[in-house]
């Protein structure tokens, strides 16, 4: 009933946004505005084609031309780089050219290129424009590998979703850039900003013209990006549900909260920080105990990990925190691979999962003037296997993590065009699962954002995300649930539901992290007041104090200079710990998943490979 309550206000439900593409070069920009390319494209705007035929395979040269490899091996990046579509001969003025067509370029909706970096700018709150100018710098270091850098150096070529700094094309140019040249553009852009951004960028930018390398002006960025961030209040609301579906008798997904784990008490307040979901392969009971096992193992070492941060002093880089979550997702993977060892499970019978974890790292951050703030409002995102992150907000989706498929491998490596290996039959196979194989064969990806504007972070598994039906639902769940109208638990169900009957082949788990850094609603203030009393909330704060005003707003405030004598420097003996606890959860894990899977065998039916389990252990 609340589906199509939620469904009703519009029909064209089942319908994706009109694929719109960028076509490059100075040929297509030359075509007018209503003509009709190749009996497909119609031209919308100056070089914005809508093709009117998506559902046929766009043209490919026999070859694969030098220039467009940067594309396929940025393929990981495509929240911040667009992707090939496909090839269109084209005749113009007597000239005639194969023109590149782009998907995933940074046009909206409608047909209309998100704005520019520069016309965005002086609008964007200070903490924003540190988190652009912190992807400007961690894209350097990719774009350098591929000698793309110059994509950095066109204001035209940097767009604005958002939060979301997009490249409107990969430009290789004629000669080598260095931070140099990128600090001249950071240079002008600051000319408007307050002294919160311009003074310390200033400095940067001197210290990248005098050659200083970028891991030092990374770390220096960072610390500046968190304590901007860190002053903006922050709430989170989580609700997590599974589901085995119309056709399934057996549920091989599981996640992390569920309304039984929100129930528990949280001695730890990891909750509603994290955020945890698998979709197991290998066969009804292989499937259903390495998602279990990866959950608990997962879970129980981020605790673990937690329980460390808190005696640090000082803030762990992005770097660190991104390693030791590699490191647990390897004794997770290890756990699971050394049962399929010690049962002789080989092939399409070896028990594996995938895992998308979300963690919201409320770490403390000690401003210049000295004062404290309990969370930096970092979210460190890793995935493995093809189960999906989505930041969701009014205006838009944001799709956050790639999937690891045959498809996606074929372009990555340089090989094909996605709209071409999708063609295959074994496309949609998966190239990486936790527990199929020895954990020095695992690469998650990894990433670290900010949580700096009102959102919701959803996890899913395939069953929700097949057939595109997270992007075909955005517009009527995530607003109802931003303006207090729908609440996460709802929202998680509705999800699940609109699964089971639209695609209904496979299981659903959805975990949906509702972030708020916008001072409450009406609506959200009694639910607000009565979780703070419950003691449910771990950071309630919901105001903006003096200080943060002063950075978000470049108000000149007097900041209390007790609050700096409080500070308080405590040894960590960081090495010996780590060490001790990741020898500790190892042989935890191993007890967690010796209980899973003693529970599930002897209630599980006959073990019954899936299609997707067997071409992924190919």
């Amino acid at each position: 009933m609340l589906l199509n309550q939620l469904f009703d206000r519009e029909n064209n439900t089942e319908t994706l946004e009109c694929r719109y593409i960028w076509a490059v070069g100075s040929l297509a920009a030359k075509l007018p505005v209503g003509q009709t390319v190749a009996e497909r494209y119609r031209i919308v705007a100056p070089q914005i084609w809508l093709d009117e035929r998506p559902d046929c395979v766009p043209d490919f040269p026999e070859d694969i031309p030098a220039k467009i490899l940067p594309y396929l091996r940025l393929c990981p990046q495509q929240l911040h780089v667009p992707q090939v579509y496909g090839f269109c001969q084209i005749q113009a003025e007597g000239e005639a050219e194969e023109v590149l067509l782009l998907e995933n370029a940074p046009i909206d909706g409608t047909g209309n290129l998100y704005p520019t970096l520069v016309q965005s700018w002086a609008e964007a709150a200070p903490i924003r424009q540190a988190y652009w100018l912190w992807q400007t710098l961690t894209l350097w270091r990719v774009l350098e590998e591929q000698g793309v850098t110059a994509s950095l150096l066109d204001p035209d070529n940097l767009r604005v979703q958002g939060w979301r700094l997009w490249l409107q094309e990969v430009r290789s140019g004629n000669v080598q850039h260095t931070l140099k040249d990128l600090a001249y553009h950071w240079s002008s852009w600051i000319a408007s900003s307050s002294n919160v951004i311009a003074e310390p960028v200033s400095q940067l930018c001197q210290r990248m013209r005098d050659g200083e390398n970028l891991d030092a002006i990374a770390a220096s960025l960072n610390r500046l990006l968190l304590q901007l961030a860190a002053q903006q209040p922050l709430r989170l609301d989580i609700a997590g549900n599974t589901d085995s579906g119309p056709l399934r008798s057996h549920n091989e997904d599981t996640c992390y909260p569920t309304a039984s784990d929100l129930e528990e008490a949280d001695e730890d307040r990891l909750l509603p920080h994290l955020a945890v979901l698998c979709d197991g392969v290998g066969g009804h009971e292989g499937g259903e105990v390495a998602s279990q096992t990866a959950v608990k193992s997962v879970v129980l070492q981020v605790k673990n990990f937690w329980k460390q941060l808190q005696n640090e002093s000082e803030v762990l880089s992005p770097e660190i925190v991104q390693n030791h979550l590699a490191a647990i997702v390897r004794v997770t993977n290890n756990t699971i691979a050394h049962q399929n060892d010690s049962q002789e499970r080989t092939a399409n019978q070896r028990m594996g999962t995938t895992l998308v974890l979300a963690w919201q790292l409320p770490q403390t951050v000690t401003s210049s003037t000295g004062a404290r703030f309990r969370n930096a409002h970092e979210l460190y995102l890793l995935s493995v296997g093809d189960s999906r992150a989505y930041w969701l907000t009014r205006e838009y989706c944001q799709r956050l993590t790639v999937d690891d498929d045959v498809a996606t491998r074929e372009v990555r490596f340089g090989r094909g065009f996605y709209r071409q290996a999708l063609q295959r039959t074994d496309a949609g196979a998966l190239t990486q699962a936790i527990g199929t194989r020895d954990g020095d064969l695992l690469h998650p990806s990894l990433q670290r954002f900010i949580v700096e504007e009102d959102g919701i972070l959803l996890l899913c598994s395939d069953g929700l995300s097949d057939n595109d039906w997270v992007e075909k639902s955005w517009r009527h769940i995530a607003p109802e649930v931003m303006e207090g109208n729908l609440s996460p638990e709802e929202a998680v169900n509705a999800w699940i539901q609109l699964a089971n009957e639209k695609n209904g082949h496979d299981n659903t788990s959805v975990v949906a992290m509702v972030c708020r850094v916008t001072p409450p609603r009406p609506k959200e203030l009694e639910v607000l007041e009565s979780q703070q009393q419950a003691g449910e909330m771990g950071y309630p704060e919901s105001d903006l104090s003096e200080s943060s005003k002063a950075l978000l707003y470049g108000q000149s405030v007097d900041v209390d200079p007790e609050s700096a004598r409080r500070r308080r420097r405590r040894p960590t003996g960081r090495p010996l710990a780590i060490a001790a606890g990741v020898l500790l959860t190892l042989l935890l894990s191993a007890i967690v998943f010796g209980i899973a899977y003693t529970q599930l065998r002897d209630n599980s039916d006959s073990a019954r490979p899936q299609p997707r389990d067997e071409e992924m252990m190919r």
